[in-house]
């Protein structure tokens, strides 16, 4: 009986001490002016921690070593000069616990990511945040709102740091037309339906040189997939005004004078462009962002809707109206690098007679046994491989000599602590928002659990019989293959920084025992070559990365001469 009582007098007072303890955790107590306010706001709260004044905090969240401090909350009906707490056990990067932040003087800054409600088609409601026009990223989206950075002073007795959020983030100004660069947006009728609300496609479209609406010559379609363009980039009528010889050193590359480089190669795509010989076509890239991410990987999805059926058969047929485009799969070719390259051989898959052949670069996972170092179908847990005694952690980037930069935990923690469900608005959410059913929630299922990695089955196997590439070829080659041959080309630096030549290596050996019939395309790989190599065997990626739209012209150009209609209306293909 006494020892009943001490146990229970000692469980008291456990629990006492440790409701203390919480209390006295530091805290930062946010709240915002109610000259922001128009009404009370839902969204994702954060507030970013740096040792450094190199640039405003919300600008110094990264997978690098050199990275800040975010801690993120969600909040619901937050109205002005309430407070807002945040730490404790809130989601946090690249920390495992605020307790770990130590004293000294840090550079500190409040944000709020704000959400809107959207009523979807499938019967759910959730809060998501509504892109701006700056292509869905949280630091620098209009209308989100901040606090000013300031220094701040941590010491072992500071149990809370105050911060007053004063600041909204201005509107963008679309980018204007030029006489060669065109912005075409149009509603689209299918996103429309599925988000309940306005959605709309845009695609920047660069005009071929002497182009007439009322002359019979007709263009092919080129669609440079990638990230969210402000407008169609890599063309300038001027001549470059960046000083060539400049110090300015890009660690990416380990060069000086990269701008010049960069508007050198604009300029000579623009005398390229506007010579008399110059094959003539239609480029486009698409604006396709949506509350998930900057863009859709322009397919259809259960989280983001029927985008791959509104770019084709919505936006495509629209521009091409517009240029005198083919208007028929043979005069439509795709491409582009990493993500860009998995959506260029994605659409030819899933749409292989509405294009004529994709050039994909440093995919990103298109064979999901090696969903960059994982094996969704094998492997237990994303984060570590295991033994019975010993688990080590999975890497999620290297650099090109193959030394760790950041481990795949690391990347998932860092999204975390940005957005819970799948709310990031970063590339391992959208990989799951496009790939995964939607949840009882009404958000994207998790592939695996964010916390400790581990991997739902379930999950994976709806992912590979719906975005997993390679099986999906060889599953339905029987049916496909025939509209495939002669249109897949693939291209991977044997050192990607993300390990996306895994997957790669894993097609190909599919592809290259096709038969019936034989595929017929390419896979090439880059010795030591990092991300984001594009089969450019003579240059550096620095200068093949800005060649997309003239590398893979001379490869088109055969692929027309074998397919191309007699009676066709082309110009410069030497058909």
């Amino acid at each position: 009986m006494n020892t009943c009582i001490r146990l229970t007098t000692s469980l008291f007072l456990f629990l006492i001490f440790a409701s203390c303890s919480s209390s006295n955790e530091l805290q930062f107590e946010v709240t915002y002016d109610a000259s922001l306010a128009s009404s009370a706001f839902d969204g994702r709260l954060l507030v970013l921690v740096s040792s450094s004044d190199r640039s405003e905090p919300r600008f110094q969240i990264n997978d690098n070593d050199d990275t800040g401090i975010v801690i993120g909350k969600d909040v619901s009906n937050w109205e002005a000069e309430t407070p807002e707490l945040v730490g404790g056990n809130q989601a946090i990067y690249p920390l495992e616990n605020l307790k770990e932040l130590k004293a000294g003087r840090y550079y500190v800054q409040a944000l709020l990511h704000k959400y809107d409600t959207f009523e979807l088609a499938n019967g759910h409601s959730v809060q998501l945040p509504m892109d701006q026009g700056e292509g869905q990223h949280w630091n620098t989206s209009p209308k989100n709102i901040y606090s000013a950075p300031q220094w701040i002073e941590i010491t072992a007795n500071t149990k809370k740091v105050q911060l007053h959020i004063s600041e909204e983030i201005p509107p963008i100004t679309p980018v204007a037309d030029s006489e060669y660069i065109k912005h075409i947006r149009i509603q689209s009728e299918m996103l429309t339906a599925f988000w309940g609300r306005p959605m709309y496609l845009q695609a920047n479209v660069l005009v071929p040189h002497g182009f007439d609406k009322d002359a019979a010559t007709q263009y092919p379609l080129m669609v440079f997939h990638g990230h969210f363009p402000k407008t169609f980039g890599g063309f300038r009528p001027e001549p470059p005004t960046a000083p060539e010889n400049d110090d300015v050193y890009n660690a990416r590359f380990g060069i000086t004078g990269y701008e010049y480089i960069q508007q050198k190669e604009a300029h000579d795509l623009y005398q390229q462009w506007v010579s008399d010989d110059f094959p003539r076509f239609i480029a486009i890239e698409i604006q396709h962002q949506n509350p998930y991410y900057d863009d859709s990987y322009a397919v259809n999805s259960a989280n983001l809707g029927p985008y791959g059926d509104a770019i084709t058969y919505e936006l495509i047929p629209h521009v091409e109206a517009m240029f005198n485009g083919v208007g028929e799969g043979w005069g439509r070719f795709l491409y582009g690098g990493s993500t860009g390259g998995w959506e260029a051989l994605a659409v030819q898959v899933f749409y292989p007679k509405e294009y004529n052949g994709c050039f994909a670069a440093c995919p990103d996972p298109i064979d999901f046994r090696a969903y960059t170092v994982v094996n969704l179908y094998e492997d237990e847990n994303a984060y570590y491989s295991e033994g019975a005694f010993k688990k080590t952690l999975r890497p999620g980037r290297r650099d090109g000599k193959g030394l760790i930069q950041s481990s795949l935990r690391q990347m998932n923690r860092r999204e975390m602590a940005l957005g819970s469900k799948g709310r990031s608005g970063d590339q391992w959410d959208i990989w799951q928002a496009v790939y995964s059913p939607a949840g009882e929630d009404g958000y994207p299922k998790p592939i695996w659990n964010k916390e400790t990695g581990e991997i739902d089955r379930e999950v994976a196997e709806y992912w590979r019989e719906n975005y997993d590439l390679s099986h999906i070829m060889k599953r339905d080659w029987a049916s496909i293959g025939e509209d495939l041959e002669g249109k897949v080309h693939l291209y991977c630096g044997d050192m990607d920084n993300y390990y996306l030549n895994n997957a790669v290596v894993l097609t190909e050996e599919f592809l290259e025992s096709t038969t019936d019939p034989y595929y017929n395309g390419e896979v090439d790989y880059g010795d030591m070559a990092e991300h984001c190599w594009n089969g450019d065997q003579e240059n550096p990626n620095y200068i093949s990365r800005l060649r997309y739209n003239t590398m893979y012209l001379e490869k088109i150009q055969k692929r027309l001469k074998s397919t191309a209609p007699r009676n066709h209306r082309l110009k410069n293909w030497g058909l």
